[in-house]
């Protein structure tokens, strides 16, 4: 008996060429159904709710499958974990609805990108962060932030070379920016994460966004760019920032 099943996934994109299967390149989504082929004894194949880029990490990808018989998600789970390289470990397993799809089920997504905004790069932030040499206005960063929170066309957000998607309208229910936090073996010094809530991003859409708050934090671009950008048709064409700084936290259904 077929069952639908949804597992809650977290990785270290560094030496990944992004989520989705790719020939001859070390992908998440790859990595994952080759283990999962081997216990079932069969090809199996996978839906993540996100794709994300090469070099990006995940607290709470999202992914489901059909399993081709009766399974114990928690078993399995535990199995794929142990067969797993240490990148990847699955955070919990369950039995859906058999309409469930983890993308096009998917309601919401939660994103931080980090700052390190110390003169120096700190080694234990240095794979999870962008480090910013420069002088950042924070408290101007965090009120730009807000300028794209509601209901916009980002299309001018958008990265060339993106597939083509129904429409580029968004919503984003929150953007802003948080101090602190723990990354590596301990607390490293100076790090800022923007958190994003939206029902939907396109393609380099954050990293495009953080790269014009960033610069215009700065005083590089002028606070009007923001609004240019969000009438602009696109694509984008401006600082996008590096991948590693970006985590998918979490999706919602």
């Amino acid at each position: 008996m077929q069952v639908n099943l949804k597992f809650t996934v977290r990785y270290d994109g560094t030496d990944f060429a992004g989520w989705q299967v790719q020939p001859d390149q070390r992908t998440v989504q790859g990595e994952l159904e080759r283990v999962l082929s081997q216990i079932a004894s069969q090809p199996i194949r996978i839906t993540g709710a996100s794709r994300t880029d090469a070099g990006v990490h995940a607290l709470g990808q999202v992914f489901s499958c059909h399993w081709p018989r009766a399974a114990e998600p928690q078993r399995l789970a535990k199995a794929l974990s142990k067969m797993l390289r240490p990148e990847i470990r699955i955070e919990n397993a369950e039995e859906a609805p058999p309409e469930f799809d983890a993308r096009k089920s998917a309601r919401g997504k939660r994103y931080a990108y980090t700052l390190s905004l110390t003169p120096h790069a700190d080694p234990f932030s240095a794979r999870y962060a962008w480090h910013v040499p420069w002088p950042v206005d924070v408290a101007r960063l965090a009120a730009l932030a807000r300028r794209f929170e509601g209901e916009h066309d980002f299309a001018g957000l958008q990265a060339g070379g993106a597939a083509p998607t129904r429409t580029t309208v968004r919503t984003l229910h929150s953007v802003h920016v948080r101090e602190g936090g723990t990354v590596g073996p301990c607390d490293a010094k100076g790090l800022f994460h923007i958190e994003f809530h939206g029902d939907g991003f396109l393609y380099k859409m954050i990293r495009n966004v953080t790269g014009t708050l960033v610069d215009s934090a700065r005083g590089i671009v002028p606070e009007g760019r923001i609004d240019e950008l969000l009438v602009s048709p696109g694509p984008y064409h401006g600082h996008t920032a590096p991948p590693h700084g970006l985590t998918l936290l979490g999706v919602e259904y």
